[in-house]
């Protein structure tokens, strides 16, 4: 009884975490585009990586030729993907060192071999789904150290290494919020607007006779145009991170169906022969 009291309580407790990580981003995160079957999609996410994430993030859990796994040779591994090492068995590390990344940054850029499964949340969005909006909601920011700021991740101390493939883009923030005043508490809103340049202006006003609720809403406009073979490169990117966190996660996937298949036969079996044992005794 003890036991199942524990059992429960942790089901509970992880339910509730869940929830407050789900809630408490404040940016809603968009559904990334499903292509963790898609090897073309995680070879191209693997040279974006290497090319643009390797040189301040390490990936010291991975190896080079475990990219094999996604279509990949050996030889396409070192022609392509080999910039910092000549063996394709070694690990995805890189040169800089902590504490100059510590004095250029303000912080130590995380390694991202995990980085999928650290900011997923159970029952709700996934860490591919994260990262995804992470590296869509940049906006340039001059108040910034490195120019840059982001929606689903304020204050992050990580430049935009994707803006030449982005082009820019202008940021918008609306917020509605109660406040207290001289006669009570009062409603305002607020309108911050940032340039493609990073240049901002902010609007303050007061309504009156506000009855609805607090409001908090971001947009983007991409003065480029279409932003369509960006979000493909950033959805093949995020994918692969995704697949780079748990290699093993499409084997899991057919293993677990064929184990919920084994315990439904087995569930029958167990059930009439528990009816057999017990049919004589009234």
């Amino acid at each position: 009884m003890i036991m199942i009291k524990k059992l429960l309580g942790a089901i509970a407790l992880s339910l509730t975490c869940s929830v407050a990580l789900a809630s408490g981003g404040g940016y809603p995160l968009d559904k990334a585009p499903n292509r963790i079957n898609d090897m073309a999609s995680l070879q191209n996410g693997a040279k974006l990586f290497v090319n643009y994430c390797l040189s301040c993030h390490s990936a010291n859990s991975m190896r080079y030729n475990k990219l094999t796994e996604i279509g990949l040779t050996d030889e396409e591994i070192k022609k392509n993907l080999l910039f910092t090492t000549d063996k394709v068995g070694d690990l995805m590390t890189i040169a800089m060192r902590r504490p100059d990344s510590k004095k250029w940054f303000g912080t130590t850029p995380p390694d991202l071999s995990v980085i999928a499964r650290a900011k997923s949340t159970n029952f709700g969005p996934s860490g591919v789904d994260y990262i995804y909006t992470f590296l869509r909601t940049f906006y340039r920011d001059t108040s910034k150290k490195t120019g840059w700021d982001n929606a689903t991740f304020p204050n992050v101390a990580m430049p935009n290494v994707l803006w030449q493939l982005q082009g820019p883009q202008t940021y918008s923030h609306v917020s509605i919020a109660e406040h207290e005043g001289e006669k009570g508490e009062v409603w305002t809103r607020t309108s911050t607007n940032f340039d493609a340049d990073g240049y901002s202006e902010t609007k303050t006003e007061t309504l009156q006779n506000y009855r609805g609720h607090a409001v908090s809403q971001s947009s983007f406009k991409n003065l480029a145009g279409s932003t369509g073979a960006f979000d493909n490169n950033v959805a093949d990117l995020s994918n692969f991170l995704g697949w780079m966190a748990e290699p093993v996660q499409l084997l899991r996937k057919k293993i677990g169906v064929w184990v919920l298949l084994f315990l439904g036969l087995f569930l029958i079996v167990a059930w009439r022969l528990n009816a057999a044992f017990w049919k004589d005794i009234k």
